[in-house]
Order: structure tokens, then C-alpha cells, then sequence
């Protein structure tokens, strides 16, 4: 009988433990999207969103706009936290999320996050720039072969 407590009070510390590790990871990934940018791309998107919406529904009042888009900005980012969490664990342990935290919350984490929007930026503009040259040099060989 003692055994059986035992076994019993051992499932329930470990599966306790496990639930504080989710809840633990869950709070830690929130903290890494605040601090690595990642929460103010999701804004930025949705307040776009609105943008677009509102020039589509002119007829709309201001005052139900701005209900509907700070509703949605809470709702839609716990859903999308939802969807993504679990794509975070499967690549991340709790330890390497608390580092990227540490990074992130480090000066030098943050030059690298108010930089990054200016750096992918000017790198799309220099991918797109790349990608017309490979294709037209692409598209000259075809020529030259007959095609």
C-alpha cells in the first residue's frame, strides 16, 4: 500500500512539475516575442490590416473601428500565440529560450533588434535586385540555346 502512495504522490509531483515547465515555457516565449520585436511585427501587421479595412468599409463609424481593432488586437494575438507556441517548443528548449531572453535584453540584442527592420529592408531590396539579374541572365542563356 505504501508503495502504491508512492507511486501515486510521484506521478502527481512529476506531472505538477511538468505543468509549471509548460506554463514556465509558455511565459518565457510571450517574454522572448516582447522583447525580440516579434509582439510589435504582429501589431504592426494587424494595425495595417485595419488600414486596408477601413478604406474597404468607408461607411464604418470611427468609434466601432477602434473597438473592433483594440478587440481584435487582444484576441488576435492570443489566438496567434496559440497557433505558434507549440512550433517554438518543437525547436526550443525552456534553456535556450531563457538565453535568447538574456541576448534579446542585452545591448547588444537590442542594436540588433532596432536595426533588423532597416537591414531586412534593405536586403529585400537587394534580393529583388538579384533575383531580376539571375533571371534575365536566366532568360538569355534559354535565348541563346533556342529556347
Amino acid at each position: 500500500m505504501k508503495t502504491l502512495i508512492s507511486l501515486c504522490l510521484l506521478v502527481f509531483t512529476i506531472s505538477n512539475i511538468s505543468a509549471q515547465d509548460e506554463l514556465t515555457m509558455d511565459q518565457e516565449l510571450a517574454r522572448m516575442f516582447e522583447l525580440s520585436g516579434t509582439q510589435a511585427n504582429y501589431d504592426v501587421a494587424i494595425t495595417q490590416m485595419f488600414s486596408m479595412l477601413k478604406t474597404q468599409f468607408a461607411g464604418v463609424d470611427s468609434l466601432m473601428w477602434n473597438d473592433l481593432e483594440a478587440e481584435f488586437h487582444k484576441d488576435a494575438i492570443d489566438e496567434l500565440h496559440e497557433l505558434i507556441i507549440p512550433v517554438y517548443k518543437k525547436h526550443f528548449t525552456l534553456e535556450d529560450v531563457k538565453a535568447l531572453n538574456t541576448f534579446y535584453d542585452s545591448p547588444a540584442g537590442r542594436i540588433l533588434i532596432s536595426k533588423t527592420p532597416m537591414i531586412m529592408q534593405e536586403s529585400m531590396q537587394i534580393g529583388q535586385e538579384w533575383g531580376l539579374k539571375i533571371g534575365q541572365e536566366f532568360a538569355e542563356k534559354m535565348k541563346n540555346e533556342g529556347h
